[in-house]
């Protein structure tokens, strides 16, 4: 029996909608997040950003999830769940039988009970990762990993144009000061 998709065409095309609107990553990550555990009928979703320095995912936005279990620790790159050669998606559809959690204590104590991680890329880099946690075994549909990968994909082209819209808006402040200088 064919596991039913959750992510229909109105629920897609309201994630595109929050990416497309949002003037900010936070912003959009924040709502992104709650769109998502609301549709989804899930525990809670993490949008992580890659710091290559410490070689951690930080959290940007998350929903559904406690302050407690937010802050169980670091996401270390080599102990957290690995993307398989870090450009796919791993589904972890019951976490009491998986050895890929770096914190399974704490899963257990957030009552989560499946993960489905997704990498966010941009130009073939892993810039981050879509993380969503439910309460129950979740047999998630192939339909719905992949829409759920065309918009880790989006998110992560929302990512770059967050970032390259701050270096230009710094850069108009600079040439503004200097302008004023000079006058």
């Amino acid at each position: 029996m064919a596991v039913q998709s959750k992510i229909d065409l109105d629920i897609f095309q309201l994630v595109i909608e929050v990416i497309t609107k949002s003037d900010n990553a936070d912003t959009m990550a924040n709502q992104l997040t709650q769109i998502l555990v609301g549709a989804l009928g899930i525990k809670g979703a993490t949008i992580f950003i890659l710091n290559t320095e410490l070689e951690a995912l930080e959290i940007l936005a998350s929903s559904g999830l406690s302050i407690n279990y937010i802050n169980k620790g670091p996401v270390l790159v080599d102990k957290s769940i690995k993307l398989a050669a870090n450009r796919e998606p791993v589904i972890i559809s019951d976490v009491t039988t998986s050895d890929r959690l770096q914190y399974p204590e704490n899963a257990k104590e957030e009552e989560i009970r499946a993960i489905v991680s997704l990498p966010i890329t941009l130009r073939g880099k892993i810039v981050g990762a879509l993380r969503l946690y439910h309460s129950e075994v979740w047999n998630i549909s192939e339909q719905d990993v992949e829409n759920l990968q065309v918009l880790a994909q989006n998110i992560g082209i929302a990512l770059m144009y967050f970032r390259l819209s701050n270096v230009v808006q710094s850069m108009k402040e600079i040439v503004n000061e200097v302008h004023s200088v000079w006058l």
